[in-house]
């Protein structure tokens, strides 16, 4: 020990014997594309579970259930009739959260009661007629039709609104209300909060190290390959490593890209292919139609579409629940809610669970 003022410092012999595991000590890591922490607390999966229990995802859904308002040739809640198609399906969500016109409230509002007009659209795009597939079972060709579409989409709305979010909810456990394979796309008139974080981190990085964030975090974990799951010559699907839910992976392409609608038809297929293997893993994880939020960011569109947007890099989220088993999922309460992000097992553990798993769908090993 050592007497400094009114200070006694115990001096360490040993200081590399505080070198922290992950797998046992509790640790901070930090996100850079949100600029906050997560606290990582792999010694809690040890724990017992006691508390809620989901019911499994419905592993037996019909092909084409007639009350089914997604399904070619039924009857929506609108009133219309849905054609018999064949391929994908896009219409006007007949609930939309955003409309194209409200009224403006106006200037002179005190600072802590602001409001402000809220106007876009919000489409619903069903990934195949039946209502038995999902987007790992689809066949290449046929993924390869939605991501056209998602091009389309990004392409066409993002012409006039700066911010085009397509998303899936899958499984009743993510809020999901129709198990028929499809997604959705809210185009609105402003930045909303996640992408115009993600924007200032983004170019904050870029203005200070000369390259896009997520280009060169592609390339560190390609080199890595700690939390690698699933790579090919164009894509990297990675578990992040400031991932907060305990399967969370990010989709990478390796060529900087701003937005979907920028990939190469090459780009696409490659696309479709690193998709469905990822999702098989996933569904091969519990042998369950894994459930998930997903959705892109690309760069903003609309009046950004003439501003410099080099330090933005295209990605996707996946975030699925699930912890322990297909019936007891990651709950983000109290700690989370109120002080910051709590995971319970490392990044790394949760890629080598999925990287280990088979490509071969559990659902066709058989068949």
């Amino acid at each position: 020990m050592r007497k400094i003022g009114c200070f006694t410092l115990l001096l360490l012999a040993e200081p590399t014997s505080l070198t922290p595991c992950f797998t046992k000590h509790q640790h901070l890591r930090y996100n850079p594309l949100r600029d906050t922490w997560v606290l990582v607390s792999a010694h809690r999966m040890k724990r017992p579970w006691a508390g809620q229990v989901e019911k499994p995802p419905e592993e037996h859904v019909p092909r084409h259930d007639p009350h089914n308002p997604l399904c070619p040739g039924n009857t929506r809640a609108n009133g219309e009739i849905n054609p018999d198609y064949d391929s994908t399906f896009l219409f006007e969500n007949d609930f939309p959260a955003l409309q194209p016109d409200a009224p403006d409230p106006g200037s002179g509002q005190h600072p802590l009661f602001q409001s402000r007009a809220a106007r876009g659209v919000c489409k619903v795009m069903c990934f195949h007629p039946w209502s038995d597939v999902t987007l790992p079972l689809m066949k290449k060709e046929e993924v390869v039709k939605v991501i056209d579409k998602w091009a389309e989409l990004v392409e066409e709305l993002g012409s006039t609104y700066p911010w085009v979010q397509i998303f899936e909810n899958k499984g009743a456990m993510m809020g999901c209300s129709n198990p028929h394979p499809h997604c959705q796309v809210w185009a609105s008139n402003f930045l909303p909060n996640e992408p115009a974080l993600s924007d200032r981190c983004q170019r904050a990085f870029h203005q200070k190290h000369g390259e896009p964030l997520l280009l060169q975090y592609a390339k560190q974990e390609a080199e890595k390959k700690e939390r690698v799951v699933v790579e090919t010559s164009d894509w990297l699907a990675v578990v992040p490593y400031w991932a907060t839910w305990p399967y969370q992976t990010l989709l990478l392409p390796r060529r900087h890209v701003l937005r979907i609608n920028d990939l190469t038809a090459e780009e696409r297929e490659g696309l479709a292919d690193i998709m469905r293997r990822l999702l098989t893993k996933y569904d091969n994880l519990f042998e369950i139609s894994f459930p998930y939020s997903m959705g892109w960011h690309g760069a903003p569109t609309g009046p950004h579409l003439t501003e410099d947007n080099s330090h933005w890099q295209l990605h996707a989220h996946y975030y699925p629940p699930l912890l322990r088993s297909a019936t007891v999922k990651k709950f983000m309460v109290g700690y989370e809610m109120l002080a910051q992000e709590q995971r319970d097992l490392t990044p790394e553990q949760a890629a080598e669970k999925l990287r280990n798993l088979s490509e071969e769908h559990y659902k066709t090993r058989d068949n």
